[in-house]
């Protein structure tokens, strides 16, 4: 099995400045264009079967778009989301300097209603599994975040 990773194209907190993580933005125009030109080099050098994709709307959106131009189904799945930022999630930049970013925390530790790095990867690494495991395509697709 071959697999594309994906990350979505530029939301609206892109250019508001604010972190994003839970928080569930679209994508800006700009943000759709890249997706589409994404899907034109998908469709030609990598065309999937399934695509896999976050539910936050950043990431379905760009995975409809690319679904669209391949013609492939999209499996929606909760478990691909970024990490739960939790308070942090919608904040300004500005805003946010009160609170310990995620990556100066041990990995154990949690922002304030978030996850751990740990219970991150431990989430990912199960949505993982369960999408190799499940795989009955030779290519498939995952469109998700940056992190």
């Amino acid at each position: 099995m071959q697999i594309l990773f994906i990350r979505h194209g530029q939301s609206e907190a892109d250019v508001l400045n604010v972190h994003e993580g839970r928080a569930d933005f679209p994508l800006t125009e700009l943000g759709r264009k890249q997706a589409a030109l994404l899907a034109e080099r998908v469709l030609s050098e990598f065309p999937p079967q399934l695509i896999w994709a976050s539910t936050l709307r950043r990431a379905s959106e760009t995975a409809a778009i690319v679904a669209d131009k391949v013609k492939c189904p999209v499996q929606y799945e909760d478990d691909l989301m970024e990490l739960n930022n939790g308070i942090l999630a919608g904040l300004s930049f500005e805003e946010a300097k009160k609170y310990p970013l995620p990556r100066k925390l041990k990995l154990h530790e949690r922002i304030e209603n978030g996850e751990s790095a740990i219970e991150f990867r431990m989430r990912i690494e199960a949505v993982f599994s369960k999408i190799v495991s499940s795989a009955n395509h030779e290519r498939i697709a995952i469109v998700s975040h940056g992190g």
